[in-house]
């Protein structure tokens, strides 16, 4: 059977960051969604990700980089590869592979410390 390997982003903002690879059992017509689904739910459950309406590209929460271009995970088309996924530039990085998808001036405000 044929492979995907994921190298994924890991990390939270502040900290430095490091790569997990992945290999993902590969079938045709996979997205890369299907197969980061799969390591959340074979794998590792730690895995931050963000996703809504599975391969529609509706919602547009699942945007990030797909070997260096920016692209929905729920339509890139998986391959028998190493892929390189990685969050959002110029975004406030959250965790992983999910950044803050609020504008800065729409953000709610920090709580008062007290």
């Amino acid at each position: 059977m044929s492979v995907a390997v994921l190298s994924v982003h890991r990390g939270v903002a502040g900290e430095a960051p490091r790569r997990d690879r992945f290999e993902v059992p590969f079938e045709h017509g996979q997205s890369v969604l299907d197969g980061l689904r799969w390591v959340r739910e074979r794998v590792d459950p730690g895995l931050a990700m963000r996703y809504a309406c599975l391969n529609a590209n509706a919602c547009k929460e699942c945007m990030l980089l797909v070997d260096g271009k920016v692209a929905y995970s729920c339509t890139v088309r998986l391959e028998a590869r190493e892929m390189r996924l990685d969050p959002l530039p110029n975004k406030p990085l959250l965790r992983d592979l999910v950044t803050s998808i609020a504008p800065p001036d729409e953000r709610p405000p920090e709580p008062a410390a007290g």
